[in-house]
């Protein structure tokens, strides 16, 4: 387990559902992984960095729902700014699984 936080630490964590609206290939990545362009509603659109291509296709991502977290600093990767953070587990082989609601929800819905 990490270190333990606070509830105050917890809240200013941002999580956020978002819909992916555009995958592109990320050649310049130093592992492979896409560049998403993700809808949170009213908060806007954002773009993350992903390194998911063992687990997704494009078009497996296109339209999908995912949580996100929205609030970090933005971070260059290669010639790419990432401006969120796109929350997944890994699984078994060590292949990233993506997080999300079971049921459709609402973009830009805060995770609580």
């Amino acid at each position: 387990m990490s270190n333990t936080i606070s509830f105050e630490d917890f809240t200013k964590v941002d999580i956020r559902i978002g819909t992916i609206i555009e995958v592109n290939d990320f050649p310049k990545a130093r592992k492979p992984a896409y560049q998403l362009t993700i809808d949170f509603g009213a908060l806007g659109i954002k773009k993350s960095s992903a390194q998911i291509t063992a687990m997704y296709t494009k078009e497996d991502l296109l339209n999908r729902q995912i949580t996100a977290i929205v609030n970090f600093k933005s971070k260059q990767i290669a010639n790419f700014i990432s401006e969120c953070l796109v929350l997944g587990v890994a699984n078994n082989d060590g292949d990233i699984v993506l997080l999300k609601a079971t049921s459709q929800t609402n973009n830009g819905t805060q995770i609580n």
